[in-house]
């Protein structure tokens, strides 16, 4: 059984996101709430609350799910639309810039899925 959880249009570049949700990715998820919590960067409480958000889908979804079993079975960071700007330069010129977004996507599952598809194999 997988949950999933995402968070979109959040304002932080993914390069800088993806270090924080490599530190998670195929961590148990009381473990991986621990380390977020422990972990000195912007978006670590960013991170975790969409963690939380799926563990709770994956209660909502089946309500026989254990919730010491679930493992982070998924965790990446896709990049949003830019947001286009543009600083005023030297003798009327204009330097552009842009501001990322992230999408974080974290999916939980129980391990019964992998189960299921080693004993069909």
């Amino acid at each position: 059984m997988t949950a999933k959880a995402e968070a979109r249009y959040i304002r932080v570049s993914p390069q800088k996101c993806r270090l924080v949700v490599d530190l998670i990715r195929g961590l148990n998820a009381g473990e991986a709430i621990q380390l977020l919590k422990m972990t000195n960067k912007r978006m670590a409480p960013v991170v975790e609350k969409v963690l939380r958000s799926a563990i709770a889908n994956a209660e909502n979804k089946s309500n026989d799910v254990d919730v010491d079993n679930l493992t982070v079975s998924e965790a990446y960071v896709n990049e949003g639309p830019r947001m286009k700007r543009i600083r005023p330069a030297p003798m009327g010129r204009a330097y552009r810039y842009q501001k990322r977004i992230s999408h974080i996507v974290v999916k939980v599952s129980d391990g019964a899925a992998e189960t299921e598809q080693k004993a069909e194999a």
